[in-house]
């Protein structure tokens, strides 16, 4: 089983830079993608079905903000939007595909950068989705939960860790949180089980040239349960190709979807 994560940073932008072509080469199983910045309106059958997937998406209210998409070759047995609180999945940040006893979610965490009213929406936000990490970690099935957290875990997920130990994204509280989920709950960070190298990174600035000399960050994630991160036997960041500011995060698992 191959699953794909991308933060899209705009699903019409992505497409015009050729990535509804690129993903049917991929033979990926399932595809999460975020920031789709598109209503269902604006969804064409190019992007609602892209090379014989099924494509099922949870739109924000606000136009051209967030939402996130799951696509996938088999049809999911059942869709889940949303958390069930309204200020959150108002902004379309959670999408749950299930395939028998596994569950693939695609999720936008927010981002607190832009000042600090949204640093305290981030804030909010983990600590009200944070109950729901712990009953999907007891819930008896297998979890994938795939997406931008818009957390660097540890100094060896990002270039410039000490200047940025102020900024969202790597502040304390978000990196303790995050070592919660692994440590408590027991989540796995799934390319780091495999690669523990540095300077992996998922996404760049558009500032100066970060891409150039690779000053990212990653923050775009496969977190499972136990059982089903065991499972995994390749992971890769595409690079070849720039379809966002983020790249395309791919795990192979050793599994029959």
């Amino acid at each position: 089983m191959r699953i794909i994560t991308l933060n899209l940073n705009g699903v019409r932008s992505a497409a015009g830079k050729g990535f509804f072509r690129w993903l049917p080469t991929q033979r990926a199983d399932i595809v999460c993608v975020q920031e789709l910045k598109a209503q269902a309106i604006d969804i064409t059958g190019e992007m609602a079905s892209p090379g014989g997937y099924h494509g099922s998406f949870h739109c924000a209210e606000k136009k051209g903000y967030s939402g996130v998409g799951v696509y996938s070759r088999r049809k999911p047995d059942n869709i889940i939007e949303g958390l069930g609180i309204p200020e959150i999945d108002a902004e379309g940040r959670f999408l749950r595909a299930d395939f028998g006893p596994l569950s693939v979610v695609s999720i936008y965490f927010p981002s607190g950068s832009s000042g600090e009213h949204r640093q305290a929406a981030k804030f909010l936000f983990l600590e009200r989705f944070l109950p729901m990490l712990k009953k999907l970690a007891d819930c008896g099935r297998e979890i994938i939960l795939c997406g931008d957290w818009n957390i660097a875990h540890k100094e060896i997920d990002l270039k410039n860790w000490r200047s940025n130990q102020k900024n969202s994204g790597f502040l304390p509280e978000e990196r303790t949180w995050l070592t919660g989920v692994f440590d408590e709950l027991r989540f796995v960070d799934v390319f780091r089980r495999i690669n523990p190298e540095p300077e992996q990174y998922t996404w760049w600035s558009n500032r100066g040239q970060a891409w150039a000399k690779n000053v990212g960050w990653r923050i775009d994630y496969q977190i499972a349960t136990p059982e089903i991160a065991g499972k995994a036997t390749e992971v890769s960041i595409y690079k070849a190709e720039r379809f966002s500011d983020h790249s395309p995060l791919t795990i192979d698992y050793d599994y029959r979807l």
